[in-house]
């Protein structure tokens, strides 16, 4: 019998050990899962848009890239937080629909992102986030910020350090280590992981009025972040749960046509 417990032994170490080495790969490599900075950078010539590029300081020296365009008739300018991948110049047939409506936008690259240099952290991201704000706020126009995915944590945080007219969150997580440890749900994430992106503690000193835009097939955040999250909201404003809508498929579904009404509403109740 005492070979047994031997195999028994020595299947549970090998066990531990397994385990013990996923856990360490999530831990060294969870940057390289929670972001996926590789893009192709869309050229602005090779859009409709009427804009111009932008370098924007931030700390350390570094310059964020970005195109920004100013509003008409006394409409807020867009300050757009982008997802985990890819250029902000890809979606540029948003920024379109922007300024055919008369808003302005910027949108830019964090640091670490096709068009901007450096090393991605939440550090860095909310520092790049904060720069382009008040950046922004120096043009003096009103400004109404959209995150998106990723963009929401950055979003939530500026809407919680800066005054704006308006907060638009699309595809929201309540924290991003609330997303992994649905994911991860074997691994001790909330020891583990560095970048949380804290918006379920951050949304309680967010003043603006907030709307909040959720897929329930959301395969990638889900649905159930976005209305837990609007629950803590201190001023909210709408939340739009769309049946049957994706991570990335909220756009085609209408959420522009919601989000200017909002916009409108919130503008006009100033």
């Amino acid at each position: 019998m005492k070979w047994i417990k031997r195999i028994a032994i020595g299947l549970v170490c090998l066990v531990v050990l397994v385990y013990a080495a996923g856990i360490a790969g999530l831990y060294f490599l969870q940057r390289d899962y929670q972001y996926s900075p590789s893009g192709e950078i869309v050229p602005l010539q090779d859009t409709s848009l009427v804009a111009q590029e932008i370098a924007i300081p931030t700390e350390g020296g570094a310059m964020l890239a970005g195109w920004y365009a100013r509003p008409v008739g006394g409409q807020p300018v867009i300050l757009y937080y982008k997802g985990n991948s890819g250029s902000f110049s890809e979606e540029n047939e948003r920024y379109a629909a922007f300024t055919q409506a008369g808003y302005g936008f910027l949108a830019f690259d964090y640091r670490g992102f096709p068009a901007t240099p450096g090393t991605i952290t939440e550090a860095s991201i909310l520092a790049d986030s904060l720069a382009a704000f008040d950046w922004l706020a120096a043009q003096g126009y009103p400004i109404a910020i959209w995150g998106r995915s990723l963009g929401t944590g950055a979003a939530t945080y500026v809407a919680s350090e800066r005054d704006a007219d308006a907060l638009l969150l699309e595809s929201p997580f309540l924290s991003a280590v609330n997303v992994a440890a649905e994911r991860y749900w074997y691994a001790p994430v909330y020891w583990l992981m560095l970048d949380t992106f804290r918006s379920d503690e951050r949304i309680a000193r967010v003043t603006e009025p907030v709307f909040i835009a959720h897929g329930t097939a959301d395969e990638t955040i889900g649905v159930s972040n976005g209305e837990r999250l609007y629950a803590l909201a201190p001023n909210p404003a709408e939340l739009w749960i769309e049946e049957g809508g994706t991570h990335g498929d909220l756009w085609a579904r209408g959420i522009w046509g919601r989000a200017e009404h909002f916009f409108e509403t919130t503008e006009a109740a100033k």
